[in-house]
């Protein structure tokens, strides 16, 4: 291993932050598995499928960092955003005995967002590893591609839920010119 020119700082706030990131992903992918569970049989269903296998993987691939840096695991975290994925399926939406439509939209933009800060969790990883080799950089690389195809998919999914929801077009959105 060569020697890093800038040497990495805040070690211990790196660890926080993967902690963090790895806390988030245990809750993304409760989201999905509940999301998969009311959209089967439907044609959410295979995207939604394909994208709890990607949330997987990109969970080992942190652990794997998390091991690559010695970072120690705090499991308490993930056990924490796990319960409080679980307790907001309670929340109101408007409906006590059924689920209402406007669940599907809270929960496709919720993703949508989601994504969006996990993909700079990985630019932010990506940085990191200019000065720490430790840090694998051709899979931070895939990982932030891959981010940003699963919020474009989110993004398509989001405004066709929206328009079934209120009504409307899915593309009258492009014209505001951002994804």
């Amino acid at each position: 291993m060569t020697q890093p020119v800038h040497p990495q700082r805040n070690t211990e706030l790196l660890a926080v932050y993967l902690n963090d990131h790895l806390a988030a992903a245990t809750g993304g992918i409760e989201l999905v598995c509940r999301m998969i569970g009311v959209h089967r049989g439907s044609r959410w269903e295979p995207p939604l499928q394909q994208l709890l296998t990607e949330l997987r993987d990109e969970k080992s691939s942190l652990l794997d960092v998390a091991r690559a840096l010695g970072v120690p695991v705090r499991q308490y975290k993930q056990l924490g955003v796990w319960v409080a994925e679980k307790l907001s399926r309670v929340k109101l939406n408007g409906r006590l005995l059924s689920r209402s439509p406007l669940s599907d939209l809270v929960e496709f933009e919720f993703l949508a967002s989601a994504v969006r800060g996990k993909r700079s969790g990985f630019e932010t990883l990506r940085i990191a590893a200019e000065v720490d080799d430790r840090l694998p950089r051709a899979e931070l690389d895939r990982l932030i591609d891959q981010a940003d195809r699963q919020y474009q998919w989110l993004t398509d999914a989001r405004r066709d839920v929206a328009a079934a929801v209120f009504g409307g077009r899915p593309e009258a959105a492009e014209r505001t010119g951002g994804h």
